[in-house]
């Protein structure tokens, strides 16, 4: 008892410091710091950029996959695959210069399209790299020097099935604890709970298959929580002990997938949820407490989006509506309580978007970048500019007035600073 109780006391304060507020040299995990899209408050991004795009800082060649990078404490990380191996690197923000490596064999090949790289982003925290690999070897590395501290080879020990594009649910630390849509049904695996110091099993629940999504972390009553949604469903479980508090169906079966990351926040009612899918899923929206969701609205009309995850400011969400292999999608700000769209672009085409001083930056999958001011009469787009040749898939990180993306083989640094 009284180890669960220290394990409690510092997944709480883990926590507290996921929510304290971020610096703007950091981009930690996918998304940003707090996983919404949204940059640290003091970002500082220019309000034009030059008729050539924003300068280029540099570029580099990488691996294959759809992991973008994260950046935190003075170093950025790339996940990527290299010839048959999935490689680890960090590198300086500052030039893409190597700093170390480290990978692992892999033999991954998608059933579905798509690439043989990772898909799920790294996550610094603590001084430690964790990793998730297409074929569930989830490894934890020091930040510092590339030493490898531990591996696990989860879709093996849990028998977890790749699914069609491999793993692609980024873990998420909570404390001491690496929480992993890890899949494995067969043996009451779907979601586990990893020691973050040794890659101990801490518990294992559920019979859900493992999404695209990644969990989101909140607190309720002053105890850590994660949302979480699976192949099929959407919950809430204790990190500390993988109790599941609630859980309601999303998704469905046959050629779909979940892979918007649930979006958590606080209105006049408490806690409130977001959740969206394409392929006829649409969104559910409601509030929810640690013991149950209420569901307020639902439907495919207001938003149903394949993988963007809408960007929450104030009452209302930007995201983008549609799927990237099925045009077309639109630009759309929604009122999140009531589901009510505002204002559409259509035709803006698939991608994903970050948040940052006052403005949106969206990242196109056809390789185009915009810069834009959006409230929620309209979006006015302030500029534009295409950096890469190939495909954007790879959600891109901003830091420190960096923007850091890649399409199948390059690497750039752009400098979207005042």
């Amino acid at each position: 008892m009284a180890s669960r109780r220290r394990l409690f006391f510092t997944a709480w304060l883990g926590l507290l410091a996921a929510g304290s507020p971020a610096r703007a040299g950091e981009w930690p995990q996918m998304l940003g710091p707090a996983r919404t899209g949204a940059a640290a408050a003091d970002e500082k991004l220019a309000d034009s950029w030059p008729a050539g795009g924003p300068p280029e800082l540099w570029r580099r060649d990488v691996g294959r996959g759809y992991s973008g990078v994260v950046i935190a404490a003075g170093r950025g990380v790339l996940f990527s695959r290299v010839g048959d191996r999935e490689v680890v690197e960090a590198f300086d923000p500052a030039t893409g210069k190597t700093l170390w490596t480290d990978g692992h064999p892999t033999t991954f090949r998608p059933q579905v399209g798509g690439g043989d790289g990772p898909l799920c982003m790294p996550l610094i925290h603590g001084g430690r790299v964790i990793t998730f690999g297409a074929q569930g070897v989830l490894s934890c590395h020091d930040a510092a020097s590339g030493k490898p501290l531990w591996r696990r080879d989860t879709h093996r020990e849990f028998e977890a099935p790749e699914g069609y594009f491999g793993a692609g649910s980024s873990p998420i630390v909570v404390g001491e604890v690496v929480v992993v849509n890890v899949g494995g049904s067969r043996q009451e695996a779907g979601i586990a709970g990893f020691a973050i110091h040794s890659g101990e099993t801490l518990w294992t629940t559920s019979s859900e298959p493992a999404s695209y999504s990644s969990p989101v972390a909140v607190n309720l009553g002053g105890e850590p929580h994660v949302v979480m949604i699976t192949r099929y469903a959407c919950l809430l479980l204790e990190p500390r002990t993988g109790v599941i508090r609630w859980k309601f169906p999303f998704g469905m079966r046959g050629p779909t997938v979940n892979a918007a990351l649930p979006v958590v926040r606080s209105d006049q009612a408490g806690h409130a949820l977001l959740v969206t899918a394409a392929y006829g899923i649409g969104t559910v929206e409601g509030t929810f407490t640690r013991e149950a969701f209420a569901k307020r609205w639902d439907g495919v009309d207001a938003l149903a989006s394949q993988y963007c995850t809408p960007i929450a400011i104030g009452p209302h969400a930007y995201c983008i509506d549609g799927r990237d292999d099925l045009p077309p999608a639109d630009l759309k700000c929604i009122e999140i309580a009531t589901g009510r769209v505002l204002w559409a672009e259509k035709n803006f085409g698939y991608g994903t978007l970050i948040a940052a001083d006052g403005k949106l930056l969206a990242a196109k999958t056809d390789g185009e970048l915009l810069l834009m001011r959006t409230s929620p009469e309209a979006a006015r787009i302030l500029a534009r500019h295409r950096p890469l040749p190939g495909t954007l898939r790879a959600l891109p990180a901003l830091a420190d007035g960096r923007l850091y993306v890649r399409d199948d083989d390059t690497l750039v640094c752009l400098n979207l600073a005042p």
